[in-house]
């Protein structure tokens, strides 16, 4: 029987009243569930920052309405996207009030996102400049460059995305001798002697039978799922789930149903419900219960209680699909991901998913399981039936890099890498706490969410810390809770002490006072 222990402490760090952290220690009857300490800390929104958020978003619809009011009246100009007149009685194709929060309240902040860069995706980035005249509907690129912005935005968590290094020597020698295309599926005549090296690398790293690799991360979620899944199968979501899995179970067919984040009493009590009850109407048994959990969720910078997750799976004889997109390289202490990080075994996960866009600086993702799964997926997956092979030189910067994290390249870099992500992380999480912000997430996460609330802050944020040259990532509704905005910074290897100071300084006084023109 499973039973809990949580001890809830002041958190020392902060200086706003109510943080707490949750350190908790799970064990069973049968011996330690977790080899170290686990610890997250969230907040609830404060009472009158909620009322005060509510209100700013309030007043922005209001404003919102009677902008459309002036639109449709053509005393403002319009720049939707809008019916043509002859079009008029047709089934609508666009939806206006599903578009109303993108026209009118996401396009008021519109500049601090899909901002592009002229440079490597590394520790510094340069920007193009922009600007608008008309309130972000369009933009114009005003031919100057910002040089030298430190890069918080970017999932380079372990600094591959360069272009110099044996990284880039390699898929450049590669790239002579393959070309970029393939032009061609995997089952046709795009199996390149490197993909098979690739995948006998990727199941050797993550310590299972096989693996196999599509060319999109996202993909792999939204194609493979539907394979492994279908009528009368229930999947267990995680209510944070990211939108590939999400898609993923409701193009499959099956009954899905949503347990609260990270919560096990939760996640117990539907399959409880789901043994006892079986199919609705029929009350047969489910062919298959799949419970989908991720590693680290990209937006609360929350760990996946995995030790507790395996334990109720193996109770109730359901299977586990884990997403390491985000943890895959960036936990543990050999960079293998989450189930390196509890120190658990990888045959207790049966489908272990992940990408290479992150920490190895690349593109695409894999599936990696038993030998009997992999060989099934080769031929019921859409994405790996239909899908183009994979470009060699990206193949390449996977087999580098990961060769490189493995210390199979002969030189402990790769591992380097992995403890500087680790001490850089703890330390940046530190250092914001000790400066009062409120932030979310697991103490050993590099997603590093900082909490702004107001609707008001969001671009106001973004804007004044680029004015500093340092570019973040701001995040709002519907990405986030609508009274839950927040910045989110991700942490990398290639960070240095006085870059993460100089981030961390300069949030203090953003907040304090605008910047001298």
């Amino acid at each position: 029987m499973l039973t809990h222990e949580c001890i809830h402490s002041y958190n020392p760090y902060s200086k706003l009243s109510g943080v707490h952290v949750a350190q908790v220690h799970a064990a069973s009857h049968h011996g330690s569930l977790y080899n170290r300490s686990f610890i997250e800390s969230f907040e609830e929104t404060p009472m009158l920052v909620a009322v005060l958020t509510y209100m700013g978003y309030g007043i922005l619809t209001i404003f919102g309405y009677l902008r459309d009011f002036l639109r449709h009246w053509k005393i403002e100009r319009c720049h939707i996207a809008r019916e043509k007149e002859e079009q008029k009685d047709f089934v609508p194709l666009y939806q206006d009030f599903e578009n109303f929060y993108t026209r009118n309240l996401y396009m008021r902040i519109r500049d601090n996102w899909n901002r592009p860069i002229c440079s490597v995706p590394g520790a510094k980035v340069d920007l193009m400049e922009r600007s608008s005249r008309d309130y972000n509907w369009t933009f114009e690129y005003t031919g100057r460059v910002v040089h030298d912005v430190i890069n918080l935005g970017s999932y380079n968590y372990l600094g591959f995305a360069e272009n110099t290094g044996p990284c880039a020597d390699s898929a450049a020698e590669v790239t002579i001798k393959y070309g970029v295309g393939v032009a061609s599926t995997r089952q046709e005549i795009g199996n390149l002697d490197r993909h098979e090296e690739m995948e006998k690398l990727v199941a050797k790293f993550l310590g299972v039978e096989s693996a196999m690799a599509f060319g999109m991360g996202f993909a792999t979620n939204s194609m493979n799922i539907p394979a492994l899944a279908g009528k009368g199968c229930l999947i267990l979501s995680d209510e944070l789930n990211h939108a590939s899995l999400v898609l993923g179970a409701r193009l499959s067919g099956s009954t899905i149903r949503v347990f609260k984040h990270n919560n096990m009493q939760s996640l117990e009590k539907l399959l409880r419900e789901a043994i006892v009850h079986g199919q609705p109407r029929t009350h047969r048994p489910w062919k298959k219960i799949l419970i989908v959990v991720e590693g680290i969720y990209s937006m609360e910078g929350s760990v996946v209680r995995l030790p507790e997750v395996i334990a109720l799976k193996k109770r109730y004889r359901a299977y586990l699909y884990l997403d390491e997109a985000h943890s895959i390289g960036a936990l543990g202490s050999r960079g293998r991901g989450v189930v390196d990080y509890f120190g658990l075994d990888p045959c207790d996960v049966d489908v272990m998913m992940g990408t290479f866009t992150k920490s190895f600086g690349a593109a695409g993702g894999y599936i990696a399981g038993k030998r009997e799964l992999i060989e099934y997926l080769r031929s019921h997956s859409h994405s790996a039936v239909y899908a183009t092979s994979m470009s060699p030189p990206v193949v390449e910067q996977i087999i580098t890099s990961m060769k490189c994290i493995m210390g199979e390249d002969g030189t402990t870099i790769g591992l380097k890498r992995v403890r500087q992500l680790a001490e850089n992380t703890v330390y940046f999480r530190k250092r914001l706490r000790e400066m009062g912000f409120i932030i979310y997430g697991n103490m050993d996460s590099p997603v590093v969410p900082m909490m702004l609330y107001m609707p008001a802050k969001i671009g106001a944020f973004g804007r004044e810390m680029l004015k500093r040259n340092i570019g973040v990532v701001v995040v709002g509704f519907p990405a986030t809770p609508i009274i839950e905005s927040r910045a989110r910074f991700c942490i990398s290897a290639a960070h240095t002490k006085d870059m993460l100071d100089r981030v961390s300084n300069l949030c203090l006084t953003s907040r304090q006072q605008r910047p001298p023109k």
